[in-house]
């Protein structure tokens, strides 16, 4: 399947990387559930869908709130990247997002803009051997305000000085594709994968 992208003279394309770039949705909620069983936590994987987009430390927050837990962000995001991590090899690119890489690597910069960490992100894009195609990447905890605002987009674009009006930004989350008109920038919503993926035996 190919994208169809919207009309306009971009000079940069921002990506997600989660759901966008790595076909890696299936696997992150299989590290949650394993890291929230240490806390009796459940997570549905509707909410987990819902909240796509959210940085790991919000969701934590978030499921303290509404179960009356008291889970370390901190320990919950470190037990949950080492799950993804140990997953990895099973980890494959999303075929037409890969494609508009392939096709405009060179051409004009790209960024990743995430709400994962920047291990997680750097992990996943070495295993699909697509780190080097990035100048830059803006992860969790380098930003103040996550996704719908704009502020991780606007500060990518400043990063690889282009303007925002002229960014695309690919986005397989509603709160990604809020953030990046938000942030005055064209977007490509990107299918969702969701699949159950059930652990190795």
């Amino acid at each position: 399947m190919k994208l169809t992208l919207p009309p306009g003279d971009f000079r940069a394309f921002l990506f997600d990387c989660d759901g966008t770039i790595a076909d890696s949705m299936p696997l992150h909620y299989i590290a949650w559930t394993r890291a929230l069983a240490e806390y009796n936590c459940v997570f549905s994987e509707d909410l987990f869908y819902e909240w796509g987009g959210v940085a790991v430390a919000e969701a934590v927050a978030r499921l303290n709130a509404q179960q009356g837990l008291h889970m370390s962000p901190e320990r919950v995001s470190r037990r949950k990247e080492d799950f993804y991590l140990q997953n990895l090899p099973r980890l494959k690119a999303i075929p037409e997002v890969l494609e508009q890489i392939e096709v405009n690597y060179g051409r004009i910069p790209f960024a990743v803009v995430s709400g994962s960490t920047r291990e997680s992100v750097t992990a996943s894009l070495n295993a699909l051997k697509l780190l080097d195609r990035f100048e830059t990447l803006v992860c969790a905890g380098e930003y103040a305000k996550g996704k719908p605002d704009p502020e991780a987009f606007l500060q990518a674009a400043s990063k690889l000085g282009v303007a925002p009006a002229a960014c695309l930004v690919f986005e397989d989350a509603d709160l990604g594709i809020q953030a990046a008109t938000a942030a005055g920038m064209s977007s490509v919503k990107i299918a969702s994968t969701r699949r159950v993926l059930h652990e190795p035996t």
